[in-house]
């Protein structure tokens, strides 16, 4: 019944697609007999767009695909496409949480962990929490590696969950992971008993035998602000991570967006001082015009850059997970052949610990951004 309702929606999206529909008016206007209401509109999902869909995996590992994949053969893949974000043992970086730690044998022979009732304990990783590892494997295949999610094939993503659950003490070193075997696996899993329903969030009387909250506040309705003021506020490393939204506004209405290419506080100068510039004389244009060229091919390299998922761990300005646009340009002014061999080849040593994985981008992209980082890397 599950998947023929998700065959109805997908389908669903194929007829709201044929009509110009937005999916939102599609779901309150169509029903099952849509295909009576608008003949010849819309077709039924194929089996291929259904499967490309339809990759969940359930608890009971019901969605599992068959394959395998060994303890050894995730080490390699781990090594190469996921270390450089979580770490060599999973013990991960500045970046993420550990994924591996706080787990013991007694942990793996009782189904809870202990760590996870201690105050004192200094965090939780990933195998503290983890129930099942059907959770595991379904979010490695749809969400991993971190720049190319859905990359990894079906054996691979049995080969890297074989490694994290050996790193914890899981599984032996010699294993193999594979569709056969993985509900004999889930009885090893350290938080295997840990989920529960007594916490009054679940439908029903569970907990001391009675429906309560999980909360229990009532509202004071004293001491209120009574002008509250409504403002956003972006974070310094996500404030020009998609170029300067005042740029991006309409230019009708009275909105005009923030000028993110400035650091807070200094935007609203930005926009006293614009009726002053635009009396600055024939010399001031003159300047913008010799800029214009600089700023348009800055923009088409940051543009490539978004598009091939660098600014995931670079800002122009400000240190990410790797350094500023603008520091490799301080120190590889001019060297556009050196930049463009670093980008293709990756490593690390450079900039810090962390490495930079190699990337995969046309050479005619490539060598525009490398060229726009030995000239200054301007916007």
């Amino acid at each position: 019944m599950f998947n023929s309702l998700k065959h109805w929606l997908l389908s669903g999206v194929l007829l709201a697609g044929s009509l110009g529909l937005p999916l939102a008016v599609w779901s309150q206007t169509v029903t099952p007999s849509a295909q009576e209401r608008y003949p010849g509109a819309g077709r039924d999902a194929t089996a291929r767009e259904v499967q490309a869909w339809d990759i969940d995996v359930r608890p009971d590992f019901k969605g599992l695909p068959p394959g395998q994949g060994s303890v050894a053969q995730g080490q390699d893949v781990w090594e190469a496409k996921c270390a450089h974000c979580h770490g060599i043992f999973g013990e991960s970086n500045e970046v993420f949480s550990p994924l591996i730690g706080g787990t013991t044998a007694e942990d793996v022979k009782n189904g809870h962990v202990a760590n996870l009732s201690r105050t004192d304990y200094p965090g939780r990783t990933m195998l503290m929490k983890l129930a099942t590892v059907s959770t595991l494997w379904d979010y490695i295949r749809r969400a991993m590696p971190w720049n190319n999610p859905k990359s990894l094939s079906v054996d691979e993503v049995y080969a890297v969950t074989a490694f994290l659950l050996n790193l914890g003490n899981v599984v032996p070193d010699d294993f193999t992971l594979s569709d056969r075997n993985i509900a004999e696996v889930q009885q090893r899993m350290p938080n295997r008993l840990g989920m529960t329903r007594q916490h009054a969030m679940w439908p029903g009387k569970t907990w001391s035998g009675a429906a309560q909250p999980d909360v229990r506040n009532t509202p004071c309705m004293r001491d209120c602000r009574t002008e509250p003021r409504v403002a956003s506020l972006l974070p310094d490393f996500a404030r020009n991570a998609h170029g300067n939204l005042r740029e991006q506004n309409r230019i009708v209405g009275p909105q005009r967006g923030a000028d993110t290419t400035q650091p807070e506080g200094r935007a609203g100068q930005t926009v006293a001082s614009a009726g002053a510039a635009a009396t600055a004389g024939s010399a001031s244009a003159t300047a913008s015009a010799s800029k214009s060229a600089e700023s348009a091919a800055g923009k088409t390299a940051l543009a490539l850059a978004q598009k091939y998922q660098c600014t995931a761990c670079h800002a122009v300005d400000k240190k990410l997970v790797g350094p500023a646009f603008a520091d490799i340009a301080k120190r590889h002014a001019g060297k556009a052949d050196y930049l463009a061999g670093k980008i293709r080849s990756g490593g690390t040593g450079v900039w810090g610990p962390i490495p930079m994985p190699a990337q995969t981008l046309p050479d005619a992209d490539l060598r525009q951004i490398a060229t726009w980082l030995a000239g200054g890397a301007h916007r």
